[in-house]
């Protein structure tokens, strides 16, 4: 296999819960993932010369070893001694540092993607092992679907799927820092945390009001008196209909669950014309299934 195209799909979180602050500096949580058909797209193509070249889409965008798509390729090239180079050519769509996995599950493709091309033989469990070594997220972008991660989010649980609903992403035009939000987050002086068995209960059920209805973020404890915008998109998906609206992981992407695409599309609208959000999307849940490969 000389070239593979694939798609990284992107996450939100309907449940984020922070249990305590561990001795060596990172967060205990406990939260549900669920993987939603946004995407970026990623092509792997063999190289005769050695090395690692990745071209993007973003001028912003690193594309040295800064990169984690270049972190994971070089992770498996190292291991297995590949002597050909790789050439990635990352498209991305997925909003960048917006607490929606994209750089996680970009490095997921790439390890996937690899694995075929180069014929390594590894499990998906064994891809994981390799994948938390570069970040938390990346197993789960590498299982994919609905669920339960705790651990610093390393330890996953697979649940049944979430029914189908649309889901209305929404950007606002700021940056949130992962690293600001969890050293100004005071675990202690939490006073709710989001009912997680109750939510895992609900999907069992296959009850998407009830999954909508318990869906909360801790993180948001911070993230909306910093920045107003994130509670002014909620409220605007709110009175559009949404069943629930909250933010996806550390932020600053806020989704909307709704039983109807018309109420989905009157929001989307909505945010546009009032200029709360700077990228808006209407999307769906993932239910599993091959869908990496184009």
């Amino acid at each position: 296999m000389r070239k593979i195209k694939l798609k990284a799909m992107a996450k939100i979180n309907l449940g984020l819960d922070v249990v305590r602050k561990r001795e060596d500096g990172y967060h205990e949580v406990r939260m549900i993932m669920q993987t939603i058909r946004m995407y970026d797209q990623l092509q792997l193509l063999k190289r005769e010369a050695p090395g690692i070249r990745v071209k993007t889409n973003l001028y912003y965008l690193p594309t040295n070893e800064d990169n984690l798509v270049y972190k994971a390729a070089k992770l498996l090239m190292d291991e297995f001694h590949i002597r050909q180079g790789l050439h990635i050519d990352l498209h991305k769509f997925i909003p960048v540092a917006a607490g929606m996995a994209g750089g996680s599950s970009d490095a997921a493709a790439v390890l996937v993607g690899m694995n075929r091309m180069f014929g390594l033989g590894l499990s998906r469990t064994q891809l994981m092992e390799r994948g938390v070594k570069l970040g938390a997220d990346i197993p789960y972008c590498i299982m994919r679907g609905t669920a339960l991660a705790e651990g610093i989010g390393e330890n996953l649980t697979r649940l049944e799927p979430v029914p189908c609903c649309h889901v209305l992403v929404a950007k606002p035009g700021i940056h949130v820092s992962t690293k600001f939000v969890y050293s100004n987050l005071k675990v202690s002086e939490l006073k709710t945390h989001p009912d997680i068995d109750g939510q895992i209960e609900a999907i069992k059920n296959r009850d998407l009001k009830g999954i909508a209805a318990l869906m909360g973020n801790v993180l948001e404890t911070v993230t909306i008196p910093a920045y107003p915008v994130i509670q002014q998109i909620k409220d605007e998906m709110l009175s559009h209909g949404a069943l629930n609206a909250m933010m996806s992981g550390s932020g600053p992407t806020v989704f909307g669950l709704f039983d109807r695409e018309e109420k989905a599309c009157q929001a989307a609208a909505a945010l546009k014309e009032k200029e709360l959000a700077k990228q808006v999307y209407l999307t769906g849940m993932f239910q599993g299934g091959k869908e990496d490969e184009e």
